[in-house]
């Protein structure tokens, strides 16, 4: 070897060395607010890795990757919506990896390949915030399943998150789907749509709404519905008597990231006790369920009303679900900022 290509050579492994030590690149659906919390407890644990956020809601999120298959710019996907990296997962865009604790992991919050392909921290589930002070002015009763929402009394008065821009929406419409059916399920959506006033862009956005009494009923989740009911507003979080959609929150290494390394330490984080001990302090179900503690308004009944939820038909049945909600109701979206 020459003195030039020595050089040459040990340039390159400190040029590596930079690259493996450096800035993850974290594409994220999670909530804005916790994001902070999430990047100081990694960092401070991980010295010398540094994340930089890209978030956006659940839809554009899984746009974006998926647009960016074949030049990827994202390292780890963290908190995204399980039936979204199912999608990525088939199309081979995910490198397997068991993170150190797995074990602890619910298996319904683990990919089902060996090694899994994406592993969840929480899930989120449906939930209606009720604004109480809006319906005593309408004389109205709060509804308390799915049925009582396409009464004709709720006309004008619910908003929904898009299922094509949002991971709740897109829950609540697959759940609807999965629990009667095909013909069912379109019909009950049909019905619910002439009481929709809008949809919108995000999950969180329906329970905001109800919390100002602008729209008072927001079909969002029940994470949402507890924060802005401790928050002092007038809302009441009802979990409906039939069951509620609810999809996991997980997490992912994208195939071919020049910083797996550093990608797998923060997968070994986000399963982490350390992570759970945060991910409590918010959402009540747990991927480590040893971990979970209670949550203050969150309905108690909520875990015994999760639906059998089978992501992979969610994931393989979503473009084609997605197209057809569009069609027969996109008209009422609210703009996109």
């Amino acid at each position: 070897m020459t003195r030039i290509t020595s050089l040459l050579a040990a340039s390159l492994v400190l040029l590596s060395g930079v690259a493996h030590a450096g800035e993850l690149t974290v594409y994220t659906a999670l909530e804005a607010d916790l994001l902070p919390v999430y990047k100081k407890s990694f960092e401070e644990k991980n010295p010398g890795i540094s994340i930089r956020w890209v978030r956006d809601s659940t839809g554009i999120i899984t746009a974006k990757l998926l647009a960016e298959k074949d030049n990827p710019q994202a390292d780890v996907v963290l908190g995204t919506a399980a039936t979204s990296l199912q999608l990525l997962d088939a199309e081979g865009m995910l490198e397997g990896y068991a993170p150190k604790g797995l074990d602890k992991i619910d298996p319904r919050f683990v990919s089902k390949d060996t090694p899994p392909t994406w592993v969840g921290t929480n899930a989120w589930a449906a939930a209606l915030c009720v604004n109480t002070v809006e319906m005593k002015k309408r004389d109205l009763p709060i509804p308390t399943s799915w049925a009582d929402l396409i009464k004709p009394e709720y006309k004008g008065l619910i908003v929904m998150p898009n299922p094509a821009s949002s991971g709740t929406g897109f829950l609540d419409v697959s759940s609807w789907l999965q629990m009667w059916g095909d013909q069912k399920g379109w019909a009950y959506m049909d019905a619910l749509h002439h009481n929709i006033a809008t949809y919108t862009h995000s999950g969180s956005k329906p329970c905001t709404l109800a919390a100002s009494g602008e729209y008072p009923i927001g079909i969002s989740f029940e994470f949402r519905a507890a924060r802005v009911i401790n928050q002092g507003a007038p809302v009441v979080a009802v979990v409906p008597t039939e069951g509620v959609g609810w999809d996991v929150e997980a997490s992912a290494i994208i195939k071919g990231t020049p910083n797996e390394a550093d990608a797998k330490k923060l997968i070994d984080w986000a399963v982490s006790d350390d992570a759970m001990k945060i991910y409590a302090k918010n959402y009540a179900i747990l991927g480590n369920p040893a971990m979970e503690e209670a949550i203050k308004n969150v309905p108690a009944d909520i875990k015994a009303k999760l639906i059998k939820n089978d992501f992979e038909w969610a994931a393989s049945h979503r473009a084609a679900i997605l197209e057809e909600w569009q069609k027969r109701f996109g008209s009422k979206s609210e703009p996109k900022g």
